[in-house]
């Protein structure tokens, strides 16, 4: 289970580390993928993970919209190899995805890692207390 949040950048290459913390469970492959819904961020799943996913879109009743969910889905994922000190490379078109420029925010997310810009993480985080008040019913 992954949480907490951590600032770090891009470097000239388009690299950036993963936090040991966040680094230890998920092995030396992982899969990037482009957030399904509004956000512009790349999530991070381990590759078992990922195989859970890929089964429960595999199982949908076969149908043409089932079929162009798959696609839309599964375009969007790219596996990428850690180096040694845990470095990952995006590619342009993840960056372009994401806004990423220097700044990043890394933010485990229970069965996931997301990846953010900056802005847009700060965009992203204005509405935690109004989602908190609005939707969420947990006692802490």
């Amino acid at each position: 289970m992954s949480f907490g949040m951590y600032n770090h950048s891009v470097d000239s290459k388009n690299r950036f580390i993963i936090p040991a913390q966040l680094r230890s469970e998920l092995g030396d492959r992982i899969i990037l993928f482009r957030s399904p819904d509004e956000s512009k961020c790349i999530y991070v799943y381990t590759e078992e993970r990922w195989d859970e996913i890929c089964r429960e879109i595999d199982n949908l009743p076969p149908s043409s919209n089932s079929r162009h969910l798959q696609r839309a889905l599964l375009h969007a994922a790219i596996p990428v190899e850690l180096d040694k000190t845990g470095r990952v490379t995006l590619n342009q078109s993840f960056k372009e995805y994401a806004n990423i420029v220097k700044d990043i925010v890394i933010v485990g997310v229970s069965s996931r890692i997301e990846v953010w810009a900056q802005e847009e993480w700060d965009k992203e985080a204005e509405n935690f207390n109004e989602c908190l008040a609005n939707e969420i019913e947990i006692r802490f």
